[in-house]
């Protein structure tokens, strides 16, 4: 559906977008990983045509009598809405903006708007407007949908609710390009991943891909009170968090193991890798850095 292809963006001695490339398959969410300051916005801010890039190209596989504005919806990170109208006068007024829209009644059951329909714009929890903006991306009945770290400052069942509607709205054959930094919200949502930092792709591909490709073991947590300190030296577990972690691919006989040495096993916690891990491993940092 997408392709872009060297993609850089610079301000004076800044790069912001490196020469960046990757494709986006249609009826996909791919998600654009990366902290703040990655280059996530810039890129999809490039893709949309909002801003022009210094070199590269963003190549849309679309009718050559399509313009690129037609089939695009966009939820950027802070929209402001018009105060003094209600939620329904709000669609309305977008709707008029377009040759054509999306059934109006169905948008509204398609992004849950009933219960705040005729209330104003300026009465509107976080989530609630956050379903508004979707709401207003989807409005001229997109192909592809920009959501640009829309969960940001929602609460956890606020965002949860969220990604049920996006799961909703990809149901309907839409493509969707997801900026976040929260990998929950990548390993909920996204078919296909592009992790960035410091404005270059430094790994792309399916998370099941990227994660069996970079960890083939599971992570064994336990107190360090637990675990006597030469013990720990023994064998090279790392201290974690005041948890001493052990690394194995096989743990049932881990387990077995640290119960001949005597070893406590209340509080125990076994994790698989994530795609915090993943980042950490790739980039010396947090996701959430």
């Amino acid at each position: 559906m997408i392709k872009v292809e060297q993609l850089s963006k610079h301000y004076k001695d800044v790069k912001a977008v490196d020469e960046v490339s990757f494709s986006v398959q249609n009826g996909r969410c791919l998600g654009l990983l990366g902290p703040n300051g990655a280059g996530k916005t810039t890129t999809i801010e490039i893709m949309e045509g909002i801003l022009k890039p210094t070199s590269g190209k963003v190549d849309y596989m679309i009718d050559s009598q399509q313009e690129v504005s037609e089939i695009i919806g966009i939820q950027f990170q802070h929209t402001a809405l018009q105060d003094f109208l209600t939620v329904k006068e709000t669609l309305a007024l977008f709707a008029s903006f377009y040759p054509v829209t999306m059934n109006i009644d169905k948008l509204i059951t398609l992004c849950e708007l009933e219960e705040f329909i005729d209330r104003d714009n300026n009465l509107l929890s976080g989530g609630q407007k956050q379903r508004l903006l979707l709401a207003l991306a989807l409005i001229n009945d997109p192909q592809i949908i920009f959501l640009d770290e829309p969960t940001t400052g929602l609460d956890p069942q606020s965002r949860r609710n969220f990604w049920q509607l996006i799961r909703n709205i990809k149901k309907q054959g839409k493509t969707i390009i997801l900026t976040t930094h929260y990998m929950d919200e990548a390993e909920q949502l996204c078919d296909d991943i592009v992790i960035m930092d410091k404005g270059k792709v430094i790994e792309t591909g399916t998370p099941k891909a990227l994660l069996n490709k970079h960890f083939s073991e599971v992570f064994i947590y336990l107190p360090a009170h637990q675990v006597a300190n030469t013990l720990a030296d023994e064998h090279n577990w790392a201290l974690v968090d005041e948890h001493f972690e052990i690394r194995t691919q096989h743990v049932e006989q881990t387990l077995m193991m640290l119960m001949k040495l005597g070893v406590a096993l209340e509080d125990l916690h076994i994790k698989s890798a994530n795609l915090d891990d993943l980042f950490l491993k790739l980039t010396g940092h947090s996701l959430q850095g």
